[in-house]
């Protein structure tokens, strides 16, 4: 049995290079108590920081540097943290600094409020200097939102009552990870398993059918019996959402919602549109998995085991770096040099430790390198993850090098563009370089088939369920555990169509999902991936055009509005033509399996 190592034990070049942000603990110390000092400085300027422009100036000056560096103390804290989630030092670290965080927050409300206090005439005269030109986007936003701010006495009561608004999320939270319990089950050989959240997922994906179908119907055994529970705590969340939308004067919570990104509803509708246009697509999918499996009845827990052999195709990571540098050498020598810097000053973490934190990830902030952790076990899908978190890291490091402090990062509409696109990019490489390998190229295709199902189609389902739940409870309907079964189960056959055997069970899966509190989040992952699909065709198509506009794209940060930045790199999200051209993609790529499949 492999061992598995002690971060101490670890070798240095397979971990990111911390030292970057702070030398050493001592130095993270020394910063936490200047900080905390200096914080007392933006209280100074409550009363006087509209009284004339350089008040003005030096006021959001300080809160601009006092913020960052709270973000950078945050960061190597939370970094550190994750080498090793048993490190109790660094544990503390992170209560620290979020404690901090919170009391600066309180100390500094005062800036946003008085900027919305300035008049027209006021903005216009101020942010004319040429110390504040460059905010005059950040205060166009800011404006956009002043008919939804309330009083300070009424943002204050709102703030003071988040934690009890939070309350039915909170629930939510506790109930589905901490509290729920599920059956024992058991595989085709009758052996014993334990069942949880982690597990589940793996066994989806088992070739075992007996496997598959005993943890579904634990699973939901489980969630039938709580589901007034579930029913009570998401219709909390829903009032949440509709009550804090009425307050601020929103015409709906989905309208508050998306407005906070400054993204028009009708780019919703689209989404949704184009998806239910392209419905004929899954279904043809769904009806080839049947076939595939020979099955005479497909259920719903045969929708994630693979329909591909595994490959005993591996990567030490010295050849998944060439094999990254190479495949993006589309995307010009720039980008690739910055690839190489990654690798080269350590911004990744790819080593296996006692501790470390599972999954992967970018982070990183204004001011620090945008570091990447993953646990490399040299499998294509580890592959595909790293990158994947290098598309965020390259995204993050031209913003932040591009542009100043306010704008030095992009909204969430932008946050999975750059990562899905160098996935795609990627598979095209891969296919290529497989060519005379049906095995491999089937593996990708079936990757990238998966991929569009759950990031565009299902996220999709879940994005239109969130909102006729919204529409619901505005509507004056009560949301009841019935009632929420009924819309689930009608939008899930519409999805999955005629080749389908539905039961009972699938009917209640709106009670484990996460993402229904997330306040219309889910459908920017269909978003994002319609318009990396987007640019990856151009860039692979059209060559040196249309990676200059991408890197521009990735140099925008939050310099313009999300739908501006796209639109201006050739990608206009206002329109459904993108979603409609990587779902056309998908039907191609699925006869293109079709036909390697019967050659294998």
């Amino acid at each position: 049995m492999e061992k598995i190592l002690k971060r101490s034990e670890v070798d240095i070049n397979q971990t990111w290079d911390l030292t970057t942000i702070f030398k050493n603990d001592e130095a993270w110390e020394v910063e936490f108590e200047k900080v905390s000092k200096e914080m007392e400085e933006i209280s100074k300027y409550e009363e006087s920081m509209t009284s004339n422009v350089d008040n003005l100036v030096k006021t959001l000056d300080l809160d601009d540097n006092l913020a960052q560096r709270l973000t950078v103390l945050y960061i190597y804290a939370h970094l550190k943290g994750d080498e090793d989630t048993g490190n109790s030092k660094y544990q503390e670290y992170n209560s620290k600094i979020m404690s901090l965080y919170s009391e600066y927050e309180a100390k500094s409300t005062f800036v946003k409020i008085k900027l919305l206090e300035l008049s027209e005439e006021e903005v216009e005269k101020y942010f004319s200097d040429e110390r504040l030109v460059k905010r005059k986007f950040e205060m166009e936003k800011l404006f956009k939102t002043k008919k939804h701010q309330l009083s300070q006495k009424e943002e204050e009561l709102l703030a003071n009552m988040s934690q009890i608004s939070n309350t039915a999320s909170k629930a939510f939270s506790m109930l589905n990870n901490a509290d729920i319990t599920f059956d024992e089950i058991e595989n085709s050989k009758e052996e014993k398993l334990a069942l949880n959240h982690a597990r589940y997922g793996m066994y989806m994906e088992s070739s075992d059918r007996i496997l598959r179908e005993n943890a579904y119907n634990s699973m939901y055994k489980t969630y039938r019996s709580l589901k007034n529970t579930f029913a009570t705590t998401l219709e909390g969340q829903v009032l949440n959402h509709t009550t804090n939308a009425k307050l601020r004067k929103y015409p709906s919570a989905r309208n508050a919602a998306v407005s906070s990104n400054f993204i028009d509803e009708s780019v919703y509708d689209s989404l949704l549109s184009a998806v239910n246009d392209k419905l004929p697509e899954l279904h043809k999918y769904v009806a080839f998995r049947k076939e595939q499996l020979g099955v005479d009845n497909l259920r719903m827990f045969d929708m994630y085991t693979s329909l591909v052999k595994e490959l005993d195709l591996k990567f030490t990571y010295e050849e998944a770096k060439e094999i990254i540098i190479d495949a993006l050498q589309v995307l010009g020598e720039e980008y690739v040099g910055l690839i190489k810097k990654a690798f080269d000053e350590r911004w990744i973490d790819y080593a296996e430790n006692e501790g470390k934190r599972s999954g992967a990830y970018s982070s990183g902030t204004y001011g620090t390198n945008p570091f990447i952790l993953i646990s490399w076990r040299g499998t294509l899908d580890n592959l595909f993850t790293l990158i994947h978190e290098l598309g965020h890291s390259i995204h993050s490091y031209y913003t932040r090098n591009y542009q100043p402090y306010i704008y030095g990062h992009y909204t969430i509409f932008l946050a999975e563009v750059a990562s899905i696109t160098n996935e795609l990019i990627l598979s095209d490489y891969l296919i290529k370089k497989y060519a005379d390998n049906n095995a491999v190229k089937a593996y990708i295709i079936n990757h990238y088939l998966d991929q569009v199902k759950g990031t565009v189609f299902r996220q999709t389902q879940f994005a239109e369920f969130e909102y006729e739940i919204h529409k619901s409870v505005e509507n004056g309907q009560p949301i009841t555990a019935e009632y929420l079964s009924t819309i689930y189960e009608n939008i899930n056959k519409k999805f999955y169509g005629p080749d389908m055997t539905y039961d009972d069970n699938i009917r209640y899966e709106w009670a484990r999902i996460p993402h229904f509190y997330y306040n219309f989040y889910v459908y920017q992952y269909a978003t994002g991936m319609s318009a990396a699909s987007a640019f990856a065709k151009k860039i692979l198509n059209e060559g040196k055009p249309a990676v200059e506009k991408y890197i521009n794209y990735l140099k925008s940060g939050a310099s313009d509005y999300s739908l501006n930045i796209l639109k201006t790199a050739g990608v206009d999200m206002n329109t459904n033509a993108p979603v409609y051209a990587c779902l056309e993609t998908f039907g191609e790529k699925l006869e293109e399996l079709k036909k390697i499949l019967k050659e294998i």
